[in-house]
């Protein structure tokens, strides 16, 4: 990933009522009775009783996820045609021509690292035998026999291809990805021999990929949801869905990291971004169920801690509190007689 940034510790509630930052709270303490005032605050909130989450804000990059390089069978020839960058290529169509014949995509995890023909047996006959099913050629049993049915299919597939009707297909006449792949970096031009690195490629589907602080490991679960922030300030959901399991050491004052996957499914979400930096939002601590006002109610007592005004019926009354989790906008409190719903004043 490129450019590592500093994680950064922010804070998110479930319900957000506003209020002053974090830089007006602190630990609250002490009990006490009441201090009755005969003045009205200028604002009111009500105490609510909710979920706050507390995250940590780390940088992630939105892009195609992990790059792969395509290469070029070494069965010599000249590249006459290749793929811009961008380009979506999807099983059976050509991912680039040597002497003007197509090597097509296939879908597989499976390498073509020998000839496939009649007699052949094993795994990468029945991963190709499915392509080629999946293509619409039929007339033999997909399974890990290339039969003399499979060669029969595979004439009629190359006839298609406008290739030599061999029966047979050998390693450098396909290119095999796990799935439909765009195209990210030429690594060779027209009129190059072919043999080597023709072009890098990913997956179709953008991605948020973060290079994590070792030390925030653990807030990082399979499966977990995390709220990613956009350049424009707009926020969408996404799930964790790879947690690398080798971590990579800095270099100089770079902390050590692994690589985490976060899969978006709001696509339409992230807008026309190939490559953009993001925030990702990972939960850090959950608190379900407790009383919460806006930081602003808060009001430093002598001594030290914190109260908060409540109003009943043209009264005030100031209630020493224990404050809990702050998040943005709010504060967890506790404190004698306080209870959902009730008034406490905030500034104007």
């Amino acid at each position: 990933m490129n450019g590592k940034r500093a994680a950064f510790l922010s804070v998110a509630g479930v319900v957000v009522i506003g209020g002053a930052g974090l830089a007006t709270a602190g630990l609250g303490g002490g009990g006490g009775a009441p201090v009755a005032h005969s003045s009205l605050p200028p604002a009111t909130a009500s105490i609510e009783r909710t979920t706050l989450v507390e995250t940590q804000t780390v940088g992630g990059t939105l892009g195609y996820g992990t790059t792969s390089t395509a290469t070029s069978g070494g069965g010599g020839g000249v590249l006459t045609w290749l793929p811009g960058p961008g380009s979506v290529i999807s099983r059976g169509r050509a991912a680039y021509r040597v002497d003007n014949k197509p090597v097509p995509l296939l879908y597989g995890s499976l390498p073509l690292y020998r000839t496939l023909s009649t007699g052949t047996e094993g795994p990468d006959v029945k991963q190709f035998e499915r392509n080629l099913r999946a293509l619409g050629y039929t007339g033999f049993t997909v399974d890990d026999t290339y039969s003399s049915a499979t060669g029969a299919a595979v004439k009629r597939w190359q006839d298609d291809l406008g290739i030599a009707e061999t029966g047979r297909v050998a390693p450098g006449s396909v290119l095999i990805a796990p799935r439909e792949i765009r195209v990210a970096e030429r690594k060779a031009n027209v009129g190059d021999r072919a043999g080597g690195p023709v072009f890098t490629y990913t997956g179709t589907t953008r991605v948020v990929s973060v290079d994590l602080d070792v030390k925030y490991q653990k807030l990082a679960k399979k499966g977990a949801e995390v709220s990613i922030e956009l350049t424009e300030g707009e926020t969408t959901k996404g799930t964790i869905t790879k947690i690398g399991k080798v971590a990579e050491e800095g270099q100089g004052e770079d902390p050590t990291t692994i690589e985490v996957t976060i899969a978006v499914r709001r696509q339409r979400a992230l807008g026309t971004y190939d490559k953009a930096p993001v925030d990702v939002h990972l939960t850090a601590n959950r608190k379900p169920n407790v009383l919460a006002v806006p930081i602003g109610a808060l009001v430093a007592q002598p001594g030290g801690g914190y109260g908060v005004q409540v109003v009943s019926g043209g009264n005030v009354r100031t209630v020493r509190v224990e404050t809990g989790l702050f998040t943005e906008g709010q504060v967890e409190i506790s404190g004698a007689g306080l209870s959902e719903g009730m008034k406490v004043g905030v500034p104007a």
